[in-house]
């Protein structure tokens, strides 16, 4: 219903304002920041056990990229690095466990969560995004 397209559209915001606080020299936390609190601020939570990661040689690197965090802490963002941004939005509890299929996360009270996910190059002049939705 209705909060089920407002979860989804609060998530789908706050990607992207997790991308635009993107920049070199900026730190890490300033991406997880932007994320929690537009959640927040909007009456859901964010998963903390799941984070978004840099992307190189291997799908999963370091650094990893929380959706919560203080601003202004954490590794200083440079030109070359690139990024996945993964906001998890849920509508209760930010608790999460994995089903046996050892691949499925529900949230643990069963309530909506919604995840986007994308691949973020970081430019000299700020963030492009490599991905599609």
């Amino acid at each position: 219903g209705d909060e089920a397209l407002r979860l989804i559209a609060v998530t789908r915001e706050c990607l992207a304002r997790g991308i635009a606080a993107i920049a070199p020299g900026r730190r890490i936390s300033a991406i997880g920041s932007e994320i929690e609190s537009h959640a927040r601020a909007n009456g859901f939570s964010v998963v903390e056990s799941l984070v978004g990661h840099g992307i190189g040689r291997n799908l999963h690197e370091d650094p990893q990229v929380p959706n919560f965090g203080e601003a202004g802490t954490g590794m200083k963002l440079r030109a070359g690095l690139v990024l996945a941004l993964e906001p998890m939005v849920h509508e209760g509890t930010a608790e999460v466990e994995v089903l046996s299929d050892g691949w499925t996360v529900v949230t643990r009270d069963r309530k909506l969560s919604v995840h986007f996910e994308h691949s973020v190059a970081i430019l000299e002049d700020g963030p492009e995004i490599l991905s599609r939705l």
